[in-house]
């Protein structure tokens, strides 16, 4: 059995998605904020503060996506 080839021409927009989803949980996480005692306030924090962490992570796979599209699609020319 043949593997299929790997169809990256949609991972910029799922790479999108993906930020915009992490993005809404941030902003639905400090609406959260003050309904929160300190103990659940640090841990919203340090999870908002991962989230952003995995944003820069999904700018960075955008960034190589793009480059790689930029690369083949010279090869192809």
């Amino acid at each position: 059995m043949m593997a299929k080839p790997d169809d990256r021409s949609d991972n910029v927009e799922k790479l999108q998605g993906m930020i915009e989803h992490t993005l809404e949980n941030v902003s639905e996480s400090k609406e959260a904020l003050s309904e929160s005692n300190a103990e659940e306030r640090r841990r919203i924090h340090d999870k908002n503060l991962r989230r952003m962490d995995s944003i820069k992570g999904f700018r960075a796979e955008i960034a190589d996506e793009i480059e790689f599209q930029k690369k083949n699609k010279s090869l192809d020319d």
